[in-house]
């Protein structure tokens, strides 16, 4: 493990969370360097068969899982809860994503924690919310996709809902809630105490949904499925080459300009359907149709080069193996190898920022954990001797 100091690493955060959404924020801390003890069901009644996140040594799992220990607890026996509230008097953080009245349930929600813990600061993520008409149902990604609205303005016009390429709704939560918790930590450096941070998959993607619910909130306007095209910026889209399809933006007068003179068609600049923002959105289709014939006519990387050089975006639609094969990727240091003692080498997803001077080491510090595999060592740095250790295993504690 590198001793390599992390802006978080004088927190300890509990980990309670499963599936996507919760680890999703768990894993912005503990890359940061936060020491995050991962709390999981002991063998004999973990139910970790792959779920939504495939079998434990799954690319999914291991991925999201990264820079943690493992300590099993049974929260439902007097051993588990003993144990956990005694890590909570020492932690800086729960991180949960129960369904919002399970914890309540098990009597490990924010309340007793505060207790046990005044400065401790609780985040949770539920589906609908923790309370109101939905705050007891049970809410996955794509759920809260089509009920946040993006589903209907994702997808070619005529074409019906479209599901988003990604679990879009686990990922900005968990990114929101570990914002959320970093902001309520230093609200407690004022106040000397922790509160209860939460959030969930639906707030969380109307929040994204950004200029296309401002249509609706300030203009009444019902934003449809643009597919392609950007909704209001035109051109902007996709368009065929002779080898293939490109993306270029080239919206507002002064990029449409710069782009009409690069493609060699100046005269489209004052063409009455064409001169103005307007005239171009009211005459979409027939404009893009008109410079797909133009882009035929040039190779994808041609296209690229020129339009670029005018300073015009554009760039390439790669498949997944052809962004990691760009050399802007590979300069940006996407990857990060970790050595797991079963799977050996592995390159996992590394963190999309960037600190100067506490920076995100070359090395994953922690692979993904077995499960339980720093039980006994937890409790030996929460003052547990062997016999007590012993006694919680025999007790099926832990």
């Amino acid at each position: 493990m590198s001793d390599h100091r992390l802006p978080l690493s004088r927190f300890t955060v509990l980990d309670l969370t499963a599936h996507r959404a919760g680890p999703a924020c768990v894993r912005q801390l503990a890359d940061w360097g936060a020491n995050v003890i991962k709390i999981e069901a002991p063998s004999a009644i973990n139910k970790d068969k792959g779920g939504l996140t495939g079998a434990r040594h799954g690319f999914d799992f291991q991925n999201l899982h990264r820079n943690k220990r493992s300590l099993t607890l049974d929260l439902k026996s007097e051993g588990g809860k003993e144990i956990f509230f005694k890590l909570v008097e020492q932690a800086d953080v729960v991180v949960e994503n129960f369904r919002s009245a399970v914890k309540h349930r098990l009597g490990i929600d924010y309340e007793p924690c505060a207790k046990v813990n005044p400065r401790i600061v609780y985040g949770s993520i539920a589906g609908f919310g923790q309370d109101g008409p939905y705050g007891k149902r049970p809410g996955v990604d794509q759920i809260a996709q089509g009920m946040g609205g993006l589903m209907s303005i994702t997808g070619l016009p005529g074409q019906g809902p479209v599901r988003v390429g990604i679990p879009i709704c686990d990922l900005t939560s968990g990114i929101f809630l570990a914002q959320g918790i970093l902001m309520a930590l230093l609200d407690r450096e004022v106040t000397g105490k922790g509160q209860w941070v939460h959030t969930s998959l639906l707030e969380s993607i109307m929040q994204m949904l950004d200029f296309q619910a401002s249509r609706w909130t300030i203009a009444s306007e019902v934003a449809p499925q643009a597919g392609n095209n950007h909704p209001t910026g035109i051109p902007t889209g996709v368009f065929p080459t002779s080898d293939g399809h490109i993306n270029i933006a080239a919206s507002g007068n002064n990029l449409w300009l710069r782009f009409c003179k690069t493609i060699g068609h100046e005269e489209l600049t004052e063409d009455p359907d064409y001169a103005t923002g307007d005239a171009r959105s009211a005459n979409r289709d027939a404009l893009n149709a008109l410079l797909g014939e133009i882009t035929k006519q040039k190779s994808s990387q041609e296209w690229i080069d020129l339009l670029n050089e005018a300073g015009v975006p554009c760039g390439p639609i790669y498949s997944i193996d052809q962004v990691f094969a760009d050399p802007q990727v590979q300069h940006l240091q996407m990857t990060r190898p970790a050595s797991h003692p079963v799977l050996g080498e592995l390159n996992l997803l590394s963190q999309a920022l960037n600190l100067t001077g506490t920076p995100e080491p070359d090395k994953i510090r922690r692979p993904t954990p077995e499960l339980g595999e720093h039980t006994d060592e937890i409790l030996a740095e929460i003052g547990y001797d062997k016999d007590a250790v012993e006694t919680f295993h025999t007790s099926g504690a832990v």
